[in-house]
């Protein structure tokens, strides 16, 4: 029998409330992959500094550290600990285990971030500088993500041990004095054993709906619409207030998409407003731009694009610069202006993971570029394709995440040379006026060359009881494990 939601928000706090002090702790991870391996790394592998529960940098292997005062040199003092294999914590240790995790990121989106990082020194006894090549105000942010965890001969130094049930992670808080701190009194009784599983995202929500203390993390727009047909209370669905880049990226500039005027037909038969429809996500709402508004350092002078027409000029528009093309296309203007042969179909590929997520997107954009002549298929999300969706966090709220993730270092053959351009004087500009104008200049010439059609912010959500200890919405969408491990206070 299901219970009506009032009384199930009754029955979830109360469960919550009596599974509090039990020895374990459920949680679930979405689908698992890639967001279950970098949320246990984050609980197995501290870096010099971690996130807690509401996204804050907190002390991880360094106590504490000092940033000069231009900004381009971060000293960090190591705690006095030890190792997996029980060799002492010191700074030439830190060094390596430091330079390992950055060789570790070439090839990946975070790699643009750590471009600035000049130099890794040990310093006397306990003791690691970063220096960088230019001031980032974020980078203490960065040194907290996962992938700079680190490790010594493969093993980090916790603060949590992991061990392997089958798919279940059984992750347990290792004692202070086992990693050479100070004893904490009745370490035991403050802390509970994890086990963390992979699910999908109706089994998961069925779960929930039979024990609310679950905790379900990892959930993105493609597992959202299965919250239509759940008996999930409203407190229970946690959103995060991230940013990011949700849309698609132009995989080659071939044939229709080698001109920018018609990857821009494509942005603009796009309707933002009928897709948040479809997504049915409260709050979530489209964006023509590619630096999400309300960045920090974003000075506003970038406005969304096409604001003065109605959805039905922008599709007549694209309708017509198709209809141009197709025309005028390579091969073809000669035989179809003497009716001899039609003018060639605009199909395009468009690859997306699988999903009820993926299904509700895939459905509305091909409405979209329907009307407009275009022909969309789908294509798996590892299949050759013109189009691929990009669904990533930014680590950081600055403007200078959005640029180096579609910068022609990251995307070669795929990018604005005159946006990159923009973007380096940018950088280097002391005044912060001056720079969100040049800012500014930088986004709209990467805009002007389509290379990135941007639908939204990304979406993500996870499910847990409004007092479950540990746990809070943050603009990362990042939740550690060890706080969830932690009993409340008796």
């Amino acid at each position: 029998m299901r219970l009506p939601v009032p009384l199930l928000v009754v029955v979830l706090a109360l469960a919550a409330c009596s599974r509090q002090h039990e020895e374990t702790v459920n949680l679930v991870m979405l689908d698992g992959g890639p967001a279950e391996a970098e949320a246990i790394r984050a609980a197995t592998a501290e870096g010099l500094v971690g996130l807690d529960e509401q996204g804050r940098v907190v002390p991880a292997l360094a106590d504490r550290w000092i940033v000069t005062d231009d900004g381009e040199s971060y000293i960090f003092r190591l705690r006095d600990g030890t190792w997996a294999d029980g060799t002492p914590l010191t700074g030439e240790s830190a060094r390596a285990a430091l330079r390992q995790a950055l060789a570790a990121l070439r090839g990946t989106s975070l790699a643009q971030d750590f471009a600035a990082v000049d130099e890794v020194r040990a310093m006397a006894g306990r003791v690691v500088e970063i220096r960088l090549s230019r001031p980032m105000p974020d980078f203490l942010q960065l040194l907290a993500q996962p992938e700079l965890g680190l490790a010594r001969r493969g093993r980090g130094a916790g603060p949590m041990a992991l061990r392997r049930d089958g798919q279940v992670a059984v992750l347990t808080p290792i004692a202070p004095d086992k990693r050479g701190l100070p004893a904490v009194k009745d370490w035991s009784r403050q802390v509970r054993t994890l086990h963390l599983s992979p699910g999908a995202a109706r089994t998961a929500l069925d779960r929930f709906e039979q024990d609310p203390a679950l905790v379900v993390l990892g959930g993105t727009f493609n597992h959202w619409p299965a919250l239509a047909d759940a008996r999930v209370p409203g407190a229970a669905i946690r959103r995060d207030p991230v940013t990011g880049l949700f849309g698609l990226a132009v995989v080659h500039e071939d044939g229709f998409l080698g001109d920018a005027a018609n990857r821009e037909a494509i942005a603009m038969a796009i309707d933002r407003e009928a897709l948040a429809k479809a997504f049915q996500a409260p709050g979530w709402t489209g964006t023509t731009r590619l630096v999400s508004p309300g960045t920090d350092g974003d000075p506003g002078l970038v406005a969304e694009r096409w604001s003065g027409l109605t959805q039905a000029q922008r599709q007549a528009a694209a309708a017509a610069r198709l209809a141009h093309w197709r025309v005028h296309a390579p091969g073809h203007a000669a035989a179809a202006a003497n009716g001899r042969e039609p003018a060639p179909e605009v199909s395009l590929r468009l690859a997306l993971p699988s999903g009820l997520g993926a299904d509700v997107l895939f459905a509305r954009l091909a409405a979209d570029l329907a009307a407009v002549g275009v022909r969309l298929v789908r294509v798996g999300a590892g299949d050759a394709a013109d189009l691929r969706l990009v669904d990533r966090v930014a680590p950081y709220s600055r403007a200078d995440w959005f640029f180096g993730q579609l910068g022609c270092t990251a995307r070669p053959g795929v990018c604005s040379a005159a946006a990159d351009a923009a973007y380096a004087v940018a950088r280097d500009l002391p005044d912060p006026a001056a720079r969100g104008r040049q800012l500014a200049k930088a986004e709209t010439e990467l805009m002007a060359a389509n290379t990135f059609i941007p639908l939204g912010p990304p979406l993500r959500w996870s499910l847990a009881a409004p007092d479950t200890i540990g746990f809070a919405p943050n603009r990362w969408g990042v939740h550690p494990l060890l706080p969830l491990a932690l009993r409340p206070p008796r």
